[in-house]
Order: structure tokens, then sequence, then C-alpha cells
């Protein structure tokens, strides 16, 4: 479509949105993405036009010829018909990742949410009796079976599985917690704030960095409904501390007749100890020590799907399942079915390192980790040119998601410095930024006046590799 006869004496005339969808090219956009979609970036385009035109920036006429308008309308709605979550090489160091969606599923769980959320499935239906049936059942015999609860009930994650518990056992009344328990997790997410909206008082006890039992024991009144204890999983505090252990602490509530329920967070099923790796606490251990609740997340050690875990004693999980809050944080069929798939695994624990991809990547061989790297490095060398320095050499990864904070992994990894006398850290951000740009985003982190890529987790350096032509360097 050529512009029209008054275009060429009047830069600002415009083809109509009507003339534009009637282009050969746009009809195949129509076809693939349907008239109202492509309609609108359309007028999208032509609207950038008009205030191009007003801010004196007109673009050339050859921008508005037939073949050009095609490849501005089908370049946004490849951008925008694009899925927002999108796969990244996760070259942090952190296995579990927050902000990169923390644990990686296995294929049995990946491949059978996909499943379910295909068909219909028995999600609330008892196949037997032909009745209403309840979604908990699914996967709680697998749950006590493996961690030697009575009773388990499911939620969305593991701040939820704490709020629900709190607002079912201890709404209105007393919960005693040590001061340096009160924990603080991403999102300003911290333990007073779940109180309140749990609707219960919370009553400290102890210093930050000493409780003692008498503490515990002086605190407990009519009103006191539930003593909870935070596994600090996030932080440490050390030097001259004092803590009581979680039997002591059962007894003390025990024998004042409530119940002692511990948040673990991280939530080890396994011994990492076994794996050559710094040791977490066990739900098991927990439950076994006089816990009768203990919560804790699905998507960190344990290596599922996002999920909070509420396990303990028979009778206080049916209070917490009754609590009207349950309903609303639920999980759906697609977690539950990722989520058994997980836990099935557990029940083979001598190829769990195999198995499970969070365990697999924690207990990844050096020689792996070096030979990816050596695969990597002159790839990238030849990619950043002469700008930068490019060295192979060891770094430490991290667990994450507040599992360990003080303990790394020795891993490999490549650190890349700017060659510039001057704004090298300047020069290393905008490299960060291009890396984040490729078709599959590059995440590392920047240390040492260094942009680190930590190649524990890089598990395809053939499709690493074969992008890095694509790279826009900083100028």
């Amino acid at each position: 479509m050529s512009p029209p006869e008054d275009a060429r004496s009047d830069p600002i005339a415009l083809p109509s949105v009507d003339r534009v969808l009637r282009i050969p090219g746009i009809a195949a956009l129509i076809d693939r993405h349907g008239h109202a979609f492509v309609a609108s970036e359309v007028r999208r385009l032509l609207a950038d036009w008009r205030r191009a035109f007003v801010e004196h920036k007109p673009p050339p006429m050859s921008e508005r010829e037939d073949a050009a308008i095609v490849r501005c309308i089908a370049s946004s709605i490849a951008t925008r018909a694009s899925p927002s979550l999108r796969p990244v090489f996760n070259l942090t160091g952190t296995v579990l990742h927050t902000n990169l969606g923390r644990a990686l599923l296995c294929d049995a769980a990946a491949e059978e949410a996909a499943k379910v959320g295909r068909l219909p499935v028995n999600l609330e239906f008892d196949v037997v009796s032909g009745e209403r049936g309840d979604r908990d059942s699914l996967i709680e015999a697998l749950v006590c079976e493996l961690t030697g609860a009575e009773a388990a009930t499911i939620v969305n994650n593991n701040a939820a599985a704490v709020l629900l518990t709190i607002s079912a056992l201890g709404a209105r009344r007393e919960v005693v917690i040590s001061r340096g328990e009160l924990v603080e997790i991403g999102g300003a997410f911290r333990m007073p704030d779940v109180m309140r909206c749990a609707g219960a008082k919370m009553v400290e006890v102890g210093t930050t960095n000493r409780t003692h039992p008498a503490d515990y024991r002086g605190a407990i009144t009519r009103r006191t409904a539930l003593i909870l204890k935070v596994h600090t999983s996030n932080y440490v505090v050390q030097g001259f501390t004092a803590a009581v252990g979680e039997a002591e602490l059962a007894t003390i509530a025990h024998d004042a007749g409530l119940p002692f329920a511990i948040d673990l967070g991280s939530g080890s099923l396994v011994d990492l100890s076994r794996f050559r790796l710094p040791r977490e606490p066990l739900v098991q251990d927990a439950l076994a020590s006089g816990a009768d609740i203990v919560t804790f997340s699905g998507d960190k050690l344990l290596g599922g799907p996002q999920a909070g875990l509420i396990v303990g004693k028979r009778e206080l999980v049916a209070r917490i399942r009754k609590h009207p809050l349950k309903r609303a944080l639920r999980v759906s069929k697609l977690t539950l079915a990722a989520l058994e798939r997980t836990l099935a695994l557990y029940r083979d624990p001598e190829r769990l390192a195999h198995t499970l991809p969070t365990l697999r990547f924690l207990t990844r061989p050096a020689a792996d980790i070096s030979a990816a790297a050596e695969r990597t490095v002159d790839p990238l060398r030849k990619a950043l040119g002469d700008s930068f320095e490019v060295a192979v050499g060891p770094v430490a990864s991290q667990i994450g998601s507040g599992a360990l904070p003080v303990e790394s992994i020795p891993s490999t990894g490549i650190r890349i410095r700017s060659r510039r006398a001057k704004a090298t850290g300047r020069h290393l951000n905008a490299l960060a930024s291009a890396l984040r740009e490729l078709p599959i985003p590059v995440v590392g982190r920047i240390e040492d006046s260094a942009l680190v890529l930590d190649l524990r987790m890089l598990d395809d350096v053939a499709a690493f590799v074969a992008q890095l032509d694509r790279l826009d360097l900083p100028q």
C-alpha cells in the first residue's frame, strides 16, 4: 500500500485502520491472531505515528510503506502475544532463587500437572461412593507416610500455612514466641504482621540472642493458646546465644495443656548431610520431638511446586482444615498432582540425588560444572571481544530461599571484568543488561567488580552458546 497522494504533500496524512487491515500481510496475521487483536495493534501503531508528528519526529515515508507496516505490526504482536513467564538461564549461583521460581519440578511432576490440567479429575469426588470428596485426601496418606504425622493438609505456600495455623488455633488469644524468632522473609512478610492478621496477640519472650525455658513458662496465662517456634532459616544469631530445644518446648507446652507448633520454613524431608551438604532440620525430627503441628514449604528443599504443608496431630489438623480461611488458601489440582509426584520420589531416597532436580543441582559433581565452564568460556570470549576479560575460576553457590544463609557450596564460574579504566561499573551493568535481553535471558550476579556467571545450574550449554551471536555489546 503506497502512501496516498495527499500524504506526499501533507506528511501528517495517515492511512485508515480499515485500509491497513486490507494489506495481504496483515490478513495473514488476522488469520492467526484474530481480527480484534490485530486491529488494536494497528490503532496503536497509527496513534504512535500521530504522536510522533505532534512532537515533530515523524517516521520517514518509507516506514509507512506496506512492507514496513506489516513488519511493525508483526513485531508488536509477537512481543505482546508472547507469554510473560519466560525461561531464563539461572547463573546466579542460588539454586532455589525466589525471584526465578525456586525449585524446578521433576519431569514426572511437570507431566502429571499438565495431564490433569487437560482432563476432568476426581479432585473433590469419591469415585467409590459417588459422593463429594476432600482434595486433601488425595495425598494426605503419602505425606503422613513420609513425615510420620497423623494428618496433613495443604495450602498455597508456607506463609499461608503459618497464617492458617495461628488463625485456627490462636485467634483472639495469645501466642508465645521467642524474640529471636520474629523473622522477616522476602517481601517484608513479618511474623508480627502474621500474628496480627491471624487475630492473635503475640507474646514475645526472652531477648534477641537468649531465650530460656523459664521465659516460656512465665509467659503462659489462661489466655495462652499456642507456643510457636520459628526456624530462623534466613539468618543466624551467633555468639552469646541460648535457645530452648524443641523437645523441651514441647514438654513446657504439653504440661500447660497447650499445643506446640513449629514453622520449619524450608522443610527438608531427607538428611542433606548424607549428600555432603549442610544439614537442615527435618520435618520428621520436629514431629518426633513432640511438635503437634509443623508447617513447611513445598517449593524449597522439598523440591516441588509452591505449596504450604501443615502436618501433625489429627485433632489439630482437623480444626485447621475446618477454618474458613482454608478454602481461600487451598491449592489447585495442578499443585496437588505435581506435589504427589514429587513426594513419591522420596520413597526411593537412594536415587533422590538423580531424580529430584533441586538435589541434583545441589550435589552436581565439580567435574561436571568445570566441564560446562570449559565449553562455555571460549565462545563467551569470542562474543565479548577485547572489551572484557573472561576467566574461569572457583565461585561459591548457595541453596537460597532462606535455607542455610551462611553456608556456601564450592562451584565453578566465569568472571567477566571490564578492561575500561573508567566507568567499569556502568560497563558491567550494561553487559548484564545485554545478557538479560537475549532470547533466553542470562541472569548472573555482580560482585568484586566482576560479572559472575556461576555454572552450577547450566544444563544446556549448547543453547547458551548458540544465542551468544545475538548479544548486543554495550558501547
